[in-house]
């Protein structure tokens, strides 16, 4: 791969679109923000309906391709795996890139390239596992079985705080089955998904397979979501494009798999170590600067350990260190874009005025080093109430609300309070008291005694508004299939044509 920072910087990028990178039909092109600075450091193409059209065409086109179509399900595993062993051999750049366009730590950068090809390595061995069955019919001359089979063209808008993480958990299982793609990156950070439509080359994957149309939600967005030729969207980001999807995809009949906002209870009882739940906590919310949907937001902590709790988190969340994403040092970077930065400081601000207090944080870090980048400090707020705005909205930010809790029933009504069910988190040794809590809280995932674990080969996603289907394990191969009945009649008897025959 021949994309590094070095040569990104004040470069155009093209799109990709039928295995080669090429210019947008209206030659337009946007800048791309650096957060440490606030200044522009690349360009990259604004598609229009008429690029996204060229893009779609071209997925259909190598879906049934006989390079791809008749290709066997153990071949296309390989080239799977491939395309994970280039991005490990290229995770050193890939991360600086992603580290230079949304602001995340260098180093959680680097794990992440160097965790994502067990992701392809995982859905490459699904490729020739995804296996139909045979089904007992009340006729023993008649053979009835179902098969699987590629969906089709598989539209992915992906959100800019992981993008590559984020892609891959659907791209991997969609190649493994045979599906084509057209992926929108978020236009706050494209240049690593650019930079991994290399290796799809490199890689031998078939031209048209894997396609990228870069540009805003409001042309390229709408037009991807509209575009008939699809056959199921695949999204990430808030609750509220999330519809906007949903409505444009229920005009063309077509389905979606969605993880959307989250306002994730964060639990700590009493029987705890105190330190160990702390750190949880700050992990919970202030990792990635708090620009991840599960992000634990809304504390509840045990009444008779509340002060004492507080106290530390306070004294733990002081001592994170605020600086630039590539420092070694670093525990948080800056917000992705200018405009969270105003909506974080806004949140803060409304829940000041609801009555909420700021025991630690709530500005920005008044250093010449971070001057003009879009930096915030971990923020705890206290004083808070469940009906609170900042504590029913999703943030998107370094900011957590911390409130009591007397006894289990007032917790689960404090939890469930919430239009989101994406993720949830405890911190108790009280087992029966971590399963009760598991059963009742309306979260896609639930966490005990951890937070943030991640897994490939689990399951996962949203209820209630956070979104529906699910990604991970051999779930996602049959979000990404299609099941079809076959019936054969081999008794070789002539068969009344008025008659439908039960099976």
């Amino acid at each position: 791969m021949h994309t590094t920072v070095q040569t990104l910087e004040g470069s155009r990028q093209q799109l990709f679109i039928d295995g080669q990178f090429t210019a947008p039909h209206s030659n337009e092109y946007v800048p791309s923000y650096d957060p440490t600075t606030g200044r522009a450091w690349y360009e990259f193409a604004q598609a229009d309906a008429r690029d996204v059209d060229r893009a779609v065409r071209s997925a259909q086109a190598a879906l049934v391709n006989p390079a791809w179509r008749r290709m066997t399900q153990t071949e296309r595993g390989k080239l799977v795996r491939k395309l994970g062993e280039l991005v490990l051999a290229n995770a050193e750049a890939l991360a600086a890139i992603e580290c230079r366009d949304n602001g995340k730590l260098l180093k959680e950068m680097r794990a992440q390239m160097r965790a994502i090809p067990d992701s392809y390595s995982y859905f490459a061995g699904m490729a020739d596992k995804l296996q139909g069955d045979t089904i007992p019919v009340n006729k023993l001359d008649t053979l009835n079985f179902n098969t699987r089979e590629p969906i089709g063209v598989v539209g992915m808008i992906i959100p800019w705080n992981s993008p590559l993480m984020m892609l891959t958990g659907t791209l991997a299982p969609c190649l493994a089955i045979g599906n084509t793609i057209v992926v929108k990156p978020s236009e706050h950070a494209t240049a690593s998904t650019l930079a991994l439509a290399e290796l799809v080359i490199e890689a031998g994957i078939p031209p048209g397979v894997v396609n990228v149309v870069t540009g805003d939600g409001v042309t390229t967005g709408d037009a991807l979501t509209r575009h008939p030729g699809i056959a199921k969207y695949v999204f990430t980001g808030s609750t509220v494009t999330g519809r906007k999807i949903a409505g444009n995809a229920a005009q063309n009949l077509v389905p979606c798999q969605m993880e959307l906002g989250g306002k994730s209870p964060h639990v700590v009882f009493g029987d705890v170590d105190i330190e160990r739940a702390v750190n949880g906590v700050v992990s919970g919310v202030f990792a990635a600067a708090g620009q991840t949907c599960v992000a634990g937001s809304r504390c509840f902590v045990e009444a008779s350990v509340y002060e004492r709790f507080v106290e530390a988190l306070v004294e733990r969340t002081r001592r994170v260190r605020v600086g630039h994403p590539a420092h070694e040092d670093t525990d948080i970077g800056p917000l992705a874009l200018a405009a969270q930065l105003d909506k974080v400081e806004g949140y803060v601000a409304s829940g000041i005025q609801e009555g909420a207090r700021v025991a630690a944080g709530g500005q920005r870090p008044a250093r010449d080093d971070l001057a003009g980048g879009w930096y915030y400090e971990p923020t705890v707020m206290t004083q808070a109430r469940n009906e609170m705005r900042f504590m029913q909205e999703e943030i998107f930010g370094p900011v957590v609300g911390v409130m009591p809790f007397s006894d289990e029933a007032e917790l689960m009504a404090l939890a469930n309070a919430t239009e989101y069910g994406l993720a949830a988190g405890i911190w108790t040794r009280d087992i029966d008291r971590a399963m009760r809590f598991a059963r009742d809280v309306e979260a896609g995932t639930v966490w005990i005694n951890t937070y943030r674990s991640a897994a490939y080969m689990s399951a996962n996603g949203g209820t209630k508004h956070s979104g529906y289907g699910r990604r991970g394990g051999f779930e996602v191969m049959r979000e990404f299939s299609r099941l079809k009945n076959v019936v054969i009649d081999y008794s070789g008897a002539m068969q009344d044509p008025f008659v439908i025959r039960l099976r």
